[in-house]
């Protein structure tokens, strides 16, 4: 079996379903938990059973009061424990079957078989009305599919974000940072747009061959902390977590575990980064995201602001 890595989705025993948001897989799945059945639930499957969509705080209230064996970090199921596994790549194919846009897409970014997929509701076939595209790109294939959305939306192919499409993205976020700086950092990432008026995200995950080198576990916390600091390699920034490896005097990696900022710096840019600073052996790290909506948490690159 191909082992489980982060995009999937899992469903426990009793129908409960949740987004794989871990690589160290091993022993247990890191993930947390999205949709549970329940008659009241707006998303309705296939087969009828209607499911509640769960935000994050309320996703961990409730493993605490009904399933605490799983309460972590993020949630953990024991493999024994795992019902169903869905596979945006191995998925991807019924997926564009039933959804026009979605086969669109895959037109456009034309990868390999395997390197593709789509993940989120329409991979639980939970989607609404409202759902978003949420595309998943694997590996070395993600930064092709990059610029094929930059080339897409310059030759019409794809419909770049509109203002009012910034500011929902923006609200929804709600970062520490300003709306012009947050907007001028996303609209360089190239990694979201619209077809026919359907919002989409390309999602970075490793390819199989590469699931054993993520960072793993909470260090020893060491109290908050802002940075200055040069981006020595930015190779993993869209990655989950997003890793900054940076020249400092004493942090010598930033990761941010909140999806907004990922991608925000390149190889050679200055940043400011704040967060939770954690030593990790003989390093140490700065950590931002250290919540959902993590307040007072963020990246920038100056390099970029500073350049008018």
């Amino acid at each position: 079996m191909l082992p489980v890595r982060l995009r999937d989705f899992i469903e426990d025993p009793d129908g409960w379903i949740y987004a794989v948001s871990t690589y160290d897989n091993d022993t247990a799945v890191g993930c947390v938990l999205r949709y549970v059945p329940n008659p009241c639930g707006e998303r309705i499957s296939p087969t009828g059973t209607r499911y509640k969509k769960f935000d994050f705080e309320d996703a961990y209230a409730l493993i605490a009061a009904q399933k605490p064996k799983y309460a972590d970090l993020v949630q953990r199921i024991p493999h024994g424990d795992i019902r169903t596994i869905l596979k945006p790549e191995q998925e991807i194919s019924r997926i564009a079957r039933s959804h026009p846009r979605v086969r669109k897409l895959l037109d456009i970014f034309r990868l390999p078989e395997g390197a593709v997929g789509c993940t989120g509701s329409l991979l639980c076939q939970l989607e609404n009305g409202a759902s978003d595209i949420d595309m998943v790109v694997y590996g070395k294939n993600w930064f092709t599919a990059q610029a094929l959305v930059k080339q897409g939306i310059a030759d019409g192919t794809i419909e770049g974000m509109s203002p009012d499409m910034w500011r929902k993205v923006y609200e929804k976020r709600k970062p520490a940072i300003s709306y012009d700086a947050f907007v001028r950092h996303e609209k360089r990432k190239w990694n979201r747009g619209q077809i026919d008026g359907t919002y989409f995200d390309i999602l970075y995950s490793r390819s199989y061959d590469n699931l054993k080198i993520a960072p793993a576990g909470k260090g020893t916390v060491l109290g908050r902390m802002t940075i200055d600091a040069e981006v020595t390699d930015a190779s993993l920034s869209f990655d989950n977590p997003a890793i900054y490896e940076v020249r400092h005097d004493s942090v010598s990696r930033v990761l941010s575990f909140t999806h907004t900022y990922s991608g925000q710096a390149l190889d050679s840019e200055r940043i400011e980064a704040c967060g939770v600073c954690e030593q990790h052996g003989n390093e140490r790290w700065l950590i931002v995201g250290t919540t959902r909506e993590a307040p007072n948490e963020y990246i920038i690159s100056k390099t970029l602001l500073e350049r008018g």
